[in-house]
């Protein structure tokens, strides 16, 4: 799922071929026009850049010919650099934009010099990323023709070998743009985008004298009238960083950005530092009303929540700490950075939600699309949350840049955790970090298995992250007990789980957010709730998304067979704030309902719970030592080893497999469980949200 959708989008034919267009952001913001590169990669190479301009500028992005949604076409002529420009140019018109910005990443960085050469009145400012001479691609090359008995590192830019070995040759290319350590994601992207083109095509762009442009580098050099910044990585394996020098050197003028490291394909490598410096150069503007705050001027602290909207228990324990943190500390000023469904509760609970929440890409949406039948890849989910990691982020820094913020707290905000450790030097305030899961586990566990070998990767990152910055956290806690940790190791070679949480987080228990003393009289709890007190009660719960909706469904089918062998019986199936409880069917002796507010409450007087997998749920009738099935999400890691590792390490709950689960088999099962003794349990102790606010306190 995209982090941000198009407000328009089409086809345009222009001298005698069809490209494609995208415009993000509303209209009456400044025109930015991100230019395509070489017809080895879409548009969506900006995909890190698109969602965080389209706050402050109107975004326009397009496909030539060839990849993306351009025409599907071998003629040369259609790659021509200056039909290219010429594309942009009439887009521009098409789109009733004058002039506008102009970004520019690799051949994109030559089709942007040429473009603000031959048409100085359209083009405003230019970026010009990790720049490609167009000799690279189209300049005489006789060995590109020649065929060979092995092709061996740069010998594979071959015409033979891309008709023959085209997939490694993608795959060689895109490791040389993304070429650090830990560049998984990207490769895979980029290799993907690649297989959208043919090679014949690719070779049909390239090693042409007939594609270069009309007027030469140091002619157009001095017709470009507008302001310009060259931004190159030194360890650039494509363009070499001497080509943007020499430019440089030639506009003494304009201004340049040598970034370390970062590859060629350092717009998402390095993702925010180039968001930050385009967004400078091109003067984004700042919002018309601000609030700035001198540190020292302010009468009382002032912290920011950053809570995940996957599973609404991350918002009751926050609210936890909140409560305990507000105690100790006296007056303390809290803003929430969330999303729905999390804001519900937060507003329920009278919290001030920062303003910029509402243009958080939803984490939630993602989740929903990625899923299944009962079935969430969630490593894979996570890997593809990518952009909208990012693009929150972006968010976030804007968030706090003008919000003078004593504290953070994060509670799984990976993505703020992940980039703070990227880059430290954007840290302005205590950061602490909450989580009641490290590490990812792969489904498919065999050791040569590809997803092993991706978990391992990711998670021998961050444990490099966390070695090399650890002042990035202030405070890292985990939510649970030594024994809750799961006894895995991180990926062969690497440490394991449970002493490395040991090493760098401290254990602070599992949070309650509610004394589980108030529900021990469970009578008078089910009076106040408005149930029978003597009727058996059954409640049916799949948490804040709708990934859980078929659960629910296999459970409300269930109940028309439990209801048979006990016709007194109540059945309260909840819908979430995600799903709508009138597309679920209707039964004598079942109530279907919306967001339940405190659905803790009914859980805790519940004769039997039906839930899914998730932490907060469980852990909930676990405290309160309440029978319940609880039915993890297929191929969700987190559910089938952390979760359930914990669940048994408290000896609660009875976990079924939803694939072997129809509904005469649930019912049989909750019937079996329906009242049944729960003394083996081994609730969470107390005052673990007191413990996390001691040691957040002390930041303050």
């Amino acid at each position: 799922m995209r982090a941000i959708a198009p407000a328009e989008s089409g086809c345009l034919r222009v001298k005698g071929f069809e490209i494609s267009y995208e415009v993000f952001g509303a209209g009456d913001r400044p025109p930015v026009l991100l230019l395509p590169t070489w017809q080895i990669a879409p548009s969506l190479i900006w995909k890190m850049q698109v969602p965080h301009l389209a706050r402050f500028f109107r975004v326009i992005t397009y496909d030539p010919p060839g990849i993306g949604g351009g025409e599907r076409t071998e003629d040369p002529a259609a790659f021509e650099l200056d039909r290219v420009v010429d594309y942009g140019v009439a887009l521009l018109d098409h789109v009733g934009v004058a002039a506008a910005s102009v970004v520019g990443l690799s051949m994109g960085g030559a089709h942007g010099i040429w473009m603000a050469g031959r048409y100085p009145e359209r083009v405003t400012r230019l970026v010009a990323i990790a720049t490609v001479p167009p000799e690279w691609a189209f300049g005489e090359d006789p060995a590109f023709w020649e065929r060979r008995d092995s092709y061996d590192g740069w010998e594979k830019k071959n015409a033979h070998y891309w008709r023959e070995h085209y997939l490694d040759w993608v795959t060689f290319f895109m490791e040389q743009v993304f070429s650090e350590p830990h560049c998984t994601k990207p490769i895979d992207d980029a290799v993907a985008w690649a297989m959208q083109t043919t090679p014949d095509i690719l070779i049909s762009s390239v090693v042409n004298l007939a594609l270069m442009p009309s007027v030469p580098l140091d002619q157009i050099l001095r017709r470009i009238e507008c302001p310009v910044l060259l931004i190159h990585p030194r360890d650039d394996r494509i363009a070499d960083i001497a080509t943007s020098r020499a430019i440089a050197d030639a506009r003494p003028d304009w201004d340049m950005i040598e970034f370390e490291a970062g590859g060629h394909g350092v717009n998402i490598r390095n993702a925010v530092r180039v968001n930050l410096e385009i967004s400078r150069f091109l003067s984004a503007p700042a919002p018309k009303r601000r609030t700035l705050r001198r540190a020292m001027a302010r009468p009382t602290p002032r912290a920011l929540f950053i809570s995940s909207p996957i599973g609404l228990g991350h918002a009751q324990r926050d609210l936890s700490i909140a409560r305990e943190l507000r105690q100790l500390v006296g007056e303390l000023e809290i803003e929430w950075l969330a999303q729905h469904p999390v804001t519900r509760v937060l507003e329920d609970a009278g919290e001030t939600i920062h303003p910029l929440s509402r243009v958080l890409a939803s984490e939630s949406a993602h989740w929903e699309a990625a899923s299944a039948e009962h079935e969430l890849h969630a490593f894979q989910a996570l890997r593809e949350m990518d952009e909208i990691f990012l693009a929150n982020f972006m968010v976030f820094l804007d968030v706090v840049r003008d919000g003078a913020y004593d504290l953070w707290v994060g509670d799984e905000a990976w993505e703020v955790d992940y980039q703070l450790h990227e880059n430290p030097e954007l840290k302005t305030a205590p950061f602490v970090f909450l989580t009641d899961f490290v590490g990812y586990l792969p489904i498919d566990s065999r050791e040569d298995s590809r997803e092993n070998c991706l978990t391992s990767d990711y998670n021998a990152e961050m444990i490099e992250q966390v070695t090399r910055y650890p002042r990035v956290r202030d405070r890292a806690l985990y939510i649970g007990d030594q024994d809750d940790i799961v006894p895995d190791r991180f990926g062969p070679s690497l440490p394991l789980i449970r002493d490395w949480i040991s090493e760098h987080f401290t254990t602070i228990g599992y949070i309650n957010a509610f004394d589980a003393g108030d529900y021990a009289d469970v009578r008078a709890v089910r009076a106040r709730l408005g149930y029978e007190p003597d009727r058996p009660l059954l409640v049916c719960t799949v948490g804040g998304t709708a990934v859980g909706e078929h659960l629910l469904g296999k459970a409300i089918a269930a109940w028309p067979l439990i209801h048979a062998e006990h016709p007194d019986a109540h059945c309260v199936a909840v819908a979430g704030p995600r799903l709508d409880p009138a597309r679920l069917p209707q039964h004598p002796g079942l109530e279907v309902r919306g967001y339940v507010p405190d659905l803790h409450e009914h859980l805790a007087v519940a004769d039997l719970a039906i839930v899914q997998g998730g932490l907060g749920t469980t852990m909930e009738l676990t405290l309160t030592r309440r029978p319940f099935l609880y039915c993890p999400l297929i191929n969700h890691f987190e559910q089938i080893y952390h979760v359930a590792h914990r669940l048994e390490t408290h000896a609660a709950g009875r976990r079924i497999d939803y694939a072997r689960c129809s509904a005469e088999t649930l019912a049989e099962l909750a019937l079996e469980t329906l009242g049944s003794d729960t003394g083996h349990y081994r609730p969470p102790g107390p005052g673990a949200a007191g413990r996390a606010a001691s040691l957040i306190a002390e930041l303050l």
